[in-house]
Parts: C-alpha cells; sequence; structure tokens
C-alpha cells in the first residue's frame, strides 16, 4: 500500500494531466509537501483520498485500500445484522461472509480481509483449523482473527495458541466487539 505519492501518479489515479495536478497543489486545493531542494511535489495518501471525496471524484484503486474489510465466518444472521448496524458499510467497512471452512479459504484469498471473525458454533475443530492455517500464510500475519467462543469454552485466551488475537466469550455486547474493530481500526489509519 502506498504511502505517498507523486503529481505523476495522482494526475494517472485521477484521469489528468499532471500539469493539473501541479495546479491543484500550487493553489493549495491539494495539500502534500515539497522535496527539499527540488520543485517535485509528494502528496501523502489521506491527503489525496481526503481531495477525490471533498470533489467528488471517484477513488479507483484508493477505494479498496481504505476500506477496513472484515470477513465473518460461520456466525447467524442476527449477529451479521447487528455488526453491520454497528459498523455500516457507508463507513469505509465491507463484508464477506462464509458458512464453512473452505468457503473461508476462498474468500479470504480473495477480499483479503483486516479483520475475520470465526463463530465457534460452527464446530470447534472447523473453527480451529481456519484460523491456525490462515496464521500460517505470511498475508495473514498482521490480520486480526477474533473468535466467537461459546459459554463452555474453558479458557478463551488459550485460544490464541491456535491464531487468534481476541476472544469473545457469549454471551457478549457485540456493541464492545464493534468498538474493539473500530479502535484497531483507528490505530492502523494513524500509522497509514
Amino acid at each position: 500500500m502506498k504511502k505517498v505519492f507523486t503529481t505523476g501518479q495522482v494526475a494517472k489515479i485521477c484521469k489528468v494531466a499532471p500539469r493539473t495536478v501541479s495546479k491543484w497543489f500550487d493553489s493549495g486545493r491539494l495539500r502534500g509537501y515539497r522535496i527539499p531542494g527540488s520543485q517535485d511535489r509528494r502528496i501523502p495518501r489521506e491527503h489525496l483520498i481526503k481531495f477525490l471525496k471533498e470533489h467528488g471524484m471517484p477513488l479507483g484503486e484508493l477505494e479498496e485500500e481504505g476500506l477496513h474489510k472484515i470477513l465473518v465466518i460461520g456466525a447467524d444472521k442476527l449477529f451479521i445484522d447487528r455488526i453491520k448496524e454497528l459498523l455500516p458499510e457507508n463507513d469505509d467497512y465491507k463484508y464477506e461472509f462464509a458458512n464453512s471452512g473452505f468457503e473461508a479459504g476462498i474468500q479470504a484469498e480473495s477480499f483479503h480481509p483486516d479483520t475475520i471473525i470465526i463463530d465457534m458454533a460452527m464446530g470447534r475443530s472447523d473453527a480451529l483449523q481456519i484460523a491456525s492455517n490462515l496464521r500460517k500464510k505470511p498475508d495473514y500475519e498482521t490480520t486480526l482473527i477474533i473468535a466467537l467462543a461459546s459459554e463452555d469454552e474453558a479458557s478463551p485466551e488459550a485460544l490464541s495458541s491456535y491464531g487468534f488475537n481476541e476472544a469473545f466469550k457469549k454471551p457478549f455486547d457485540i456493541a464492545l466487539l464493534a468498538e474493539r474493530i473500530n479502535t484497531l481500526v483507528d490505530e492502523k489509519r494513524a500509522n497509514m
């Protein structure tokens, strides 16, 4: 994921001439900085995204990167509806769903989620297998993997040895889970 763009790269994204981007920059409409000792301009990604949104321009390839993608595996419709209500898609969240380990693998490969929520009610061994398989792949080293553990799960903390970052033991407040995801998204965006 690119953090800083040249005027030429911004021009390609916006489908305009590089000179137009330079004019936006020089007039202060598009924020960024100049390379010391040079006339070259650089535009940080957050300023570019803000500029594109303010002017109703398509985000193109930046759109996917600006979203926080959540893959929900094996959860019931009530949970899915509630989490979508608390983390709406129009607030930069995007969802995909899977009901089996096989489906989860396919969705993870094509969707590249930032957060994966696995409901252990789908079957404890399946859920543990999914989490450990994902953790073995370098693409998912930093992905947040959350377990929705059943009431009879002896020690939700022990799930970390299978690759889960966190476990929420049922019954739990879905708003707390949404708040935790929101916090992680904010931290991630601060580091962009």
